[in-house]
């Protein structure tokens, strides 16, 4: 079941996670060029807050945090199989040293019997950092029930070639868009128009699309800024749909 949006409601970009500033510093200075429409960006400094406070992150936070762009720290549930309390303590850790605004739970389950896991885990996380953003990296339509408990949830990453037919959950009708984040690598550039069409249809309206490709050794696609990278800022940043 599509959604029925409104022409109201805002398209912005949340960005899953750069290479560590060191490796890509003019794409984290980019980010934080005013006037950017973003949701969020992800903060991942080494597989999570790393065991030091790292200068090059911490300036990349500041410059976003001055901007008022609200930064996340991406905690790894590895599908279930992180344990609670260690989770918590790298919470700690992308709160003290980075100041972040909530979280990007990544490899978040989708299951219903992983459900109240996940609520006690949120639940914990909410009782350390207070009033925050969470953001369940489900990457597919998890059990319905994950949408009361979080603010967002990813319900699509991976390749364009599988986007382009993806079909939406009909439960996600009983949410807003911007409860769902879309992300989506390999989008060339003459389909950008597209898969954004797609997102609003969906109900989603954070999303990223990159012209970048990942598996089969390929890396990781979301390390880098998209080829188009001006120009779905320039969309988005004046509101043009289609």
């Amino acid at each position: 079941m599509p959604h029925l949006t409104s022409t109201a409601v805002r398209t912005a970009l949340g960005v899953p996670g750069y290479a560590h500033p060191l490796v890509a510093p003019a794409q984290w200075t980019e980010l934080a060029r005013p006037g950017t429409p973003l949701d969020w960006v992800a903060l991942d400094v080494c597989a999570g807050p790393g065991a030091r406070p790292d200068p090059h992150c911490l300036a990349a936070a500041g410059r976003l945090h001055h901007t008022g762009v609200r930064l996340l720290g991406r905690l790894d549930l590895a599908q279930g199989a992180r344990d609670h309390a260690e989770l918590r303590h790298d919470a700690l850790r992308y709160l003290d040293w980075y100041q972040v605004d909530g979280f990007l739970l990544d490899r978040c389950p989708t299951g219903a019997a992983e459900l109240p896991g996940v609520r006690r885990l949120l639940a914990g996380l909410r009782a350390v950092a207070g009033p925050t953003h969470l953001v369940l990296g489900h990457g597919t339509h998890p059990h319905p029930g994950y949408a009361e408990c979080a603010d967002q949830l990813v319900t699509f990453a991976g390749p364009w070639s599988d986007y382009r037919w993806s079909q939406v959950a009909e439960w996600t009708a009983d949410y807003p868009p911007d409860r769902f984040c879309h992300f989506v690598h390999g989008v060339p550039r003459g389909h950008l128009e597209e898969a954004l069409r797609i997102a609003r249809w969906q109900g989603a309206a954070t999303i990223y699309f990159t012209d970048r490709t990942g598996g089969r050794g390929q890396g990781d696609p979301w390390e880098a800024m998209p080829g188009y990278w001006d120009e779905i800022v320039s969309r988005l940043g004046t509101g043009v749909s289609e």
